[in-house]
């Protein structure tokens, strides 16, 4: 009986001995793998492995995650949860072996961002790209520490654009939007470290694992680099606050053919003694437009809710049981 033969490489024929040569490293690696260790190459340098201690009721307890250097001189982004119930000190550990104490400069809970200072003077700074011109199926590269093992790569795409990730800080509750979705895998160490794009621009930071290949990262676009300034240069980010919970509802036909949209923010709650109660609004208020600017959802109300708008006062037209009528807001700042 004839043994049977290896099937491996049967395509390239029979090959004498000696004749069989490894390819050259470049030539062997294919398009994918050249983005994915250029983008290795570049941005690994720049993520460190952040061990905190958290206080507990036995004393301490370590923990940590990732962290990207974002300035040469020690500035350094991670995520809010991973030195939350810290004592505010730890230490970030590069792939070069380098090692630095770290500080906390600022946290927000409500955006899951968190700023840190190492004692360094001459780190590899990330460039920081934009989220919002991220396109579904475009390749990224998550970095981080998962499970400890600092400096690790995985790769993967963009899964879906638009989510929101529920965050909150004591009994504020805010959404953080435009949460990018990834199958790259993520596990526990992950967060705080770097979603880059194809070019190794940091585009989101790791903040969640939601299932098997279910990554979420919080992305870096103007909203939340104005946020990453703040807690930098103040430690802390401002809020205005009015006082409501809500959600979008479709606007009544009549409502919707006049104002040219279709939704709105109904009013499910109204917090007593906030400014939306002083204002007058009650629940099932529906809210089209403040300051001038058309309200669809929720969101758009939280893009308002800025610093510069606190003991501001600010127009708000409602539809309230078909009539519509308008109101005046002062918000506060939220605490």
């Amino acid at each position: 009986m004839a043994r049977p033969r290896l099937i491996e490489n049967a395509a390239e024929g029979p090959q004498p001995d000696g004749e069989r040569k490894a390819l050259p490293d470049a030539e062997a690696l294919d398009a994918y793998s050249r983005a994915v260790t250029a983008v290795s190459d570049r941005l690994r340098p720049s993520v460190a492995d952040l061990g905190v201690t958290r206080r507990t009721r036995r004393g301490g307890a370590s923990g940590g995650g990732s962290a990207v250097a974002i300035t040469p001189d020690g500035y350094l982004l991670s995520s809010a949860h991973v030195v939350d119930g810290a004592d505010g000190r730890g230490r970030a550990s590069f792939p070069d072996g380098r090692s630095f104490r770290v500080e906390l400069v600022g946290a927000d809970p409500l955006s899951d961002l968190a700023v840190l200072r190492a004692d360094a003077g001459d780190l590899v700074a990330a460039e920081l790209g934009d989220a919002d011109r991220l396109r579904v199926g475009q390749l990224v590269v998550a970095i981080g520490s998962p499970l400890g093992f600092h400096g690790s790569v995985t790769a993967g795409v963009v899964s879906a654009l638009g989510r929101a990730l529920p965050t909150g800080s004591g009994s504020a509750v805010r959404l953080v939007e435009n949460v990018i979705q990834t199958d790259a895998a993520l596990n526990p160490g992950n967060s705080g470290g770097a979603l880059a794009d194809g070019l190794g621009r940091v585009v989101g930071v790791n903040t969640a694992v939601a299932g098997i290949g279910l990554g979420l990262a919080v992305p870096i676009n103007d909203a939340t680099r104005r946020i990453v300034a703040a807690l930098m240069s103040e430690g802390r980010v401002r809020r205005a606050y009015i006082g409501i919970a809500g959600g979008a509802r479709p606007l009544p036909p009549r409502s919707a053919t006049q104002l040219g949209r279709d939704s709105a923010i109904e009013v499910v709650e109204v917090v007593e003694g906030s400014p939306a109660a002083r204002a007058g609004l009650r629940p099932e208020d529906l809210i089209v437009e403040v300051d001038g600017t058309p309200m669809a959802d929720v969101g758009d109300l939280q893009r308002l809710m800025v610093a510069e708008r606190i003991g501001r006062s600010l127009e708000a037209r409602l539809i309230r049981g078909g009539r519509t009528l308008g109101v005046t807001i002062i918000p506060v700042e939220l605490t």
